[in-house]
């Protein structure tokens, strides 16, 4: 354009007709099945027999990609848009395909009838394309299925992205969900001088499905100044035409971009700005806005009829107020006769990779560096003989993360991610390399900074797992710890980034990204001081139930075995790895050498811990987990005491995939090889760290029925740590009733020894409510076999 400006009435008008034709192909996608320009009458069968879709968001979110094009060309930035209301792929599908990287991601989808077409047709169709922002979609990085989380997505991906600009759009619906409410806080922990910039946009359009939106009908003034509480400069733009419109976002948009370069060229040029107050847009305009205001006398534009599909066809008139309203965007000023965008309009477009669908950012895997590990024999823990040692797991494997920042520090690519809880789960050593980040005022706090690459200042599971996601969507390396029960928050998110990973693979221009990295450790046997709230090992059922191929989850029993388990997991792709970890003293059985060897196993047989002659075992013990692991040792030297001619295999599982068949899961033993292992027929004492039907889910179709599985059973409260295994009935002691219950055994010795474990567990009862403290023999045992 001529107008160097590009606010010229000129520009703005071609601005316009882009917009129109974004609109157009939104309506056409819900529609339309032929005669996609409407070259022809329009008649019943060009349209779909099934219509699905959203309608009530688009033509807000097309403003927006509009006005971002604008900006990108103007100041040559680097910007991705995430779209947060969830519903409405078909807006973020027709600007892809405008800009033609829909077309070089999908050859089939040509840019002419045909293409556009098929593109039409495949929308929320058999063997097409979902009606939510999806992976499919070029450029996406937040899937519109489940709502709150594209705030949290677009400050995970500026940091570290210096030039990178993400404008978020927030759905006035969304708003209201509990992540993204705590979402807006998270320009607080944007530092920038070394991070990128979020630009939030929330679309008040002022209805949900059927209801209003709260922040649509709240006084202006309020709204301002709760947004001004969180630190925002907000900047209204409001109205239903568009011609008008145009102007006043288009001067909104320079202005934010102004401010957003202001902030980081102060900060780069090493000012200090005591308070940083971002800009954000606040954009009103109808639901369902541009389309029918009516329909059979019922209100559509501006109400929450527009929600979904304006115009059915229950009456056969209908069909011509389709018409008109496709016809109202005036297609032949948009679409040359080969059915392409107008050269006049294509030109004002962004071109190559400063496109929002071919921005890189958007494909994560194009901008992967691989992490820089260091050897594992640089941070294990010595052991020279089972059980005698004794460290923290998880205080360990913070001398293996501590190192990777130190590897990593040129690259900065990668954060750890926790809610205020690095600390209580013994990351301590990673502070010796990089501190806590926080925006705000820092006095005398504890290794916090305004470049701290820990995120860990900010209470909330909602962002602190939005936060990796979008730092691992955009090609960097993460992980997220947290109490086990309270990983439970975020399950929703995390079933969501499985089912990104399961659509990812399915699409051959999406790139391997690095895996969603979740150690989870205060479990459930280390809560006996905060009790039965704090207590629940679930999140493994939950994520037992995904597709297989994405997920692995991980047991360690020792801290060498848990630092081979997350090397492991820190250099796989495509993946949610789940670790269970135990952060208080624990005994250590394996050295590293043979940790590396049982992680790559996933299963093995502890021939340290095996009795007698192990090859023809009278029962196979199993421990799974660090505290089940322990009490099965402690098993072990019960039997040694009361049945020592019994020939004992003990095995332990560090990858409960491995339990599976193969067809259930890549990693999953055959029948021979499970048969080897566990027999066909002795008792297998199986020994779990969290619910027992989950274990035996995995081995109902083995042959070997003759299966004990122990694990949580919901019994805890503020107790002893060994009372906690005892009112779940995994300790030594029921174990070995249970041992002496299923082996060939006399009748006499059965009974003794059943009377002695029960003996010891009546006293341990009395002798924690009078002490306070676990029984003796329980404090000093020692591992010797």
């Amino acid at each position: 354009m001529k107008d160097k400006t590009m606010l010229s009435e000129e520009y703005l008008g071609t601005l316009d007709k882009y917009f129109r034709a974004a609109n157009y192909l939104t309506v056409a996608q819900l529609y339309l099945m032929k005669n996609p320009l409407l070259r022809e009458p329009l008649k019943i069968s060009d349209v779909k027999p099934r219509l699905l879709g959203h309608w009530g968001t688009c033509t807000g979110q097309n403003f927006v990609y509009a006005h971002c094009n604008r900006v990108i060309t103007k100041h040559d930035l680097n910007m991705i848009l995430i779209s947060g209301p969830g519903h409405g792929g078909n807006f973020f599908v027709a600007n892809s395909y405008l800009e033609g990287s829909y077309t070089e991601f999908y050859p089939e989808i040509t840019l002419d009838e045909k293409g556009m077409t098929k593109l039409c047709k495949r929308f929320s169709f058999p063997g097409g394309v979902s009606s939510h922002v999806s992976p499919e979609v070029p450029g996406s990085i937040n899937e519109g299925g489940e709502l709150g989380y594209s705030l949290a997505h677009g400050f995970g991906a500026v940091l570290d992205n210096p030039d990178l600009i993400a404008t978020v759009v927030v759905g006035d619906g969304e708003a209201e969900t509990g992540p993204l409410a705590t979402s807006w806080h998270g320009s607080k922990f944007i530092n920038p001088a070394i991070d990128g910039a979020v630009l939030p946009v929330l679309h008040l359009n002022g209805y949900k499905i059927n209801n209003p939106t709260v922040l649509s009908r709240i006084p202006k003034d309020q709204l301002e100044s709760l947004f001004k509480g969180y630190g925002y400069k907000p900047y209204f733009v409001e109205g239903d035409n568009p011609k008008k419109l145009h102007k006043v976002m288009a001067v909104t948009m320079d202005k934010c971009v102004a401010e957003i370069k202001k902030i980081q060229h102060y900060a780069r040029e090493g000012k200090t700005q005591k308070t940083i107050v971002w800009p954000m847009i606040i954009l009103r305009t109808p639901k369902g806005w541009t389309g029918p205001k009516n329909v059979n006398g019922v209100m559509v534009e501006g109400n929450y009829m527009a929600h979904q599909i304006p115009i059915t066809f229950d009456k056969p008139e209908n069909l011509a107020l389709l018409e008109k309203w496709l016809k109202s965007y005036r297609p032949e000023e948009l679409f040359d006769e080969d059915y392409r965008l107008k050269r006049e309009i294509a030109e004002i477009l962004p071109k190559g990779t400063r496109r929002i669908s071919s921005n890189p950012h958007g494909n994560g895997g194009l901008l992967l560096k691989e992490l820089k590990t260091p050897k594992l024999k640089d941070c294990a823990v010595k052991v020279t003989k089972p059980g005698g040692t004794v460290t923290q797991d998880m205080y360990e494997l913070g001398k293996y993360v501590e190192k990777l920042f130190e590897l990593n520090k040129d690259n900065k690519n990668f954060r750890m991610f926790s809610p205020d809880e690095a600390k209580s789960n013994r990351l301590h050593k990673t502070f010796d390399s990089e501190n806590k980040n926080f925006g705000y005022v820092i006095n005398t706090d504890d290794h916090l900074s305004n470049d701290g690459r820990i995120m860990d200042s900010y209470l909330s599971e909602h962002m602190c797992e939005g936060w990796l996601e979008g730092y691992i969507l955009t090609g960097r390396h993460g992980m997220f710890n947290s109490y086990e029960s309270f990983l439970r928050v975020v399950d929703s998110m995390v079933a969501q980034h499985a089912k990104w990973l399961k659509m990812s693979s399915e699409v051959p221009f999406r790139k391997p990204i690095s895996s969603l990295n979740l150690v989870m450790t205060s479990n459930v046997w280390q809560q006996d001081h905060n009790g039965y709230t704090h207590q629940d090992p679930g999140f493994f059922d939950h994520m037992a139930n995904k597709k297989p191929e994405f997920v692995k989850m991980y047991l360690p029993a020792d801290a060498n075995t848990l630092i081979a388990s997350y090397d492991e997991c820190s250099k796989s792709k495509n993946k949610i790895n789940i670790i269970s970890a135990s952060k208080h003293p624990s005994y250590q059985w394996l050295n590293m050498e043979q940790a590396e060897k049982h992680v790559k196993n996933g299963v093995s047989v502890w021939e340290f811990a095996c009795r007698n002659d192990e090859s023809n075992p009278d029962v196979v013990l199993v421990g799974c987990g660090a505290t089940p692991t322990l009490e099965i040792m402690a098993t072990v030297t019960l039997i040694k005491k009361y049945l020592p001619e019994l020939n004992v295999r003990v095995i332990n599982v560090n990858n409960l995939n491995k339990l599976a068949s193969p067809s259930d899961h890549p990693d999953g033993m055959t029948d021979e090889e499970f048969d080897r292992l566990f027999t066909t027929s002795k008792p297998i004492i199986f020994n779990f760290h969290g619910y027992a039907r989950l274990i035996k889910m995995y081995l109902y179709n083995r042959k070997n029925k003759n299966l004990h599985v122990f694990g949580y059973n919901e019994e805890g409260t503020v107790t002893t740590p060994f009372d906690m295994r005892v009112r779940n009935e995994i300790d030594r002691y029921h174990l070995m009733k249970v041992v002496a219950n299923n082996v060939k055994i006399d009748k006499k010795q059965r009974n003794d020894i059943c009377v002695e474990m029960d003996k010891t567990l009546n006293f341990h009862a009395k002798y924690i409510v009078e002490e306070g403290k676990d029984i003796p023999e329980v404090d000093s045992w020692k591992f010797v076999n």
